[in-house]
């Protein structure tokens, strides 16, 4: 379809939280769409939600299966989902994100190490996969969008864990 414009913070529309989607139609269809040819146009991305191209439904998609990370681990591919909801959490480990909303920064975060996640996938099928590792890590933070939160959110002191990008 198109590839969007990411908000950047402080845009206030990042802090709203998405409302569910009743219905998978053409506009769903479409919002997923956008949402993947934006990450893929990213080049480095590997998810983007809703909130991320100002569209306030609850729609992520996740795909780090050609990442450096990604790719020394099992992954499900490209995830498009719809009303995503983690239903189970284990393990814990802290780890350093971005997020192309806050392009000049990065920071270490808490995140659970494997999750139990269930979501509409793009025809409406309910789908519930266990993801770990990298692919874990992403689909949090995509779904921290959905409720308002950005990464800088959950960083525990932006004194000691919150990184200037390098300039390229």
């Amino acid at each position: 379809m198109a590839v969007k414009e990411v908000l950047l913070y402080p845009d206030p529309r990042l802090k709203e939280i998405c409302s569910k989607i009743e219905q998978i139609d053409a506009t769903v269809d479409s919002l997923l769409q956008d949402l993947v040819d934006t990450m893929v146009a990213a080049g480095h991305s590997v998810g983007i939600a809703a909130p991320q191209i100002g569209d306030t439904r609850r729609a992520a998609v996740v795909d780090v299966a050609k990442s450096k990370l990604g790719k020394k681990q099992k992954n499900h591919g490209l995830l498009q989902m719809v009303n995503p909801e983690i239903l189970e959490k284990a393990g814990d480990q802290v780890v350093r994100e971005g997020c192309m909303s806050v392009p000049d920064y990065t920071g270490n975060v808490n995140r659970a190490e494997r999750i139990v996640i269930q979501f509409l996938n793009r025809e409406g099928q309910l789908q519930v996969i266990r993801a770990e590792g990298f692919e874990a890590i992403a689909i949090q933070h995509e779904l921290d969008h959905l409720d308002g939160h950005l990464f800088l959110d959950r960083i525990s002191s932006l004194k000691t864990d919150l990184f200037r990008r390098k300039q390229k």
